[in-house]
């Protein structure tokens, strides 16, 4: 019997208005895992034996290329579930998730997620729902790579991060964990140089600041604005 208290849920977004009972019964079948930062979560073409909740922490989601480059897809943060290849009819992951910093998840073998959504419909309605925004955002992303120059393309993946893991400081909105150079330019589909170049002018004009553990930023409107070509990312 599970001695995880169900109490872990109740604040996150996709178990509110559960009934205690149903909460209970999500809980049990759940175990809980510790990451250090760089481990691997599971991998890209693995048995999907597994999905996740995580309650701590960060994970980075990335693909391999045929040629063996990792590209950065997405970043996962505390409150959101992944793995759910169980949800989309997959028997694998259809990606590789690594800490990107020490992270604490909630684990619950795929073969309980029929019974568990029998049971809780809310979760399917819920999983459903993230899998839709990460689809919509997948399309937003083909259609910026299309279309923008790479300025406004970096802006709207700054924005993003912003929105899925920054917080708000009397400085403007810190992402506060390490994303480097290199990864930024996997996202938008550009080179390292290019985005050091363009980061180091934002920097110049204190639009934003960051190092190896932080980004920091500044001026997130006039960053929209440049991410929307209503402003110059010069």
């Amino acid at each position: 019997m599970s001695r995880l208290d169900a109490s872990l849920l109740r604040p996150l977004a996709q178990f509110r208005g559960l009934s205690e009972e149903d909460l209970r019964f999500v809980i049990a079948g759940a175990s809980t895992r510790r990451l250090v930062k760089g481990t691997t979560l599971f991998e890209e073409g693995g048995e999907a034996v597994d999905f996740f909740l995580v309650l701590d922490g960060r994970l980075k989601v990335v693909k391999i290329t045929s040629d063996g480059d990792q590209v950065l897809i997405r970043f996962v943060v505390a409150g959101e579930i992944c793995g759910m290849a169980a949800a989309i009819g997959r028997t694998t992951y259809p990606a590789t998730a690594l800490a990107a910093s020490e992270c604490l998840i909630l684990s619950w073998p795929s073969a309980l997620w029929p019974g568990l959504v029998e049971k809780v419909p809310a979760l399917s309605a819920g999983a459903m729902r993230a899998l839709g925004q990460r689809l919509e955002e997948a399309h937003t992303r083909i259609t910026e790579l299309s279309t923008e120059e790479v300025q406004r393309r970096l802006a709207h993946a700054l924005t993003r991060l912003a929105g899925q893991a920054g917080r708000k400081v009397d400085q403007g909105i810190l992402i506060d964990f390490a994303i480097t150079r290199q990864e930024l330019a996997e996202m938008i589909g550009t080179t390292l140089h290019t985005v050091s170049r363009i980061m180091s002018g934002w920097e110049a004009r204190r639009l934003l600041e960051g190092d190896r553990q932080h980004l920091l930023m500044r001026d997130p409107h006039k960053l929209l604005m440049i991410a929307e070509g209503n402003a110059s990312g010069d």
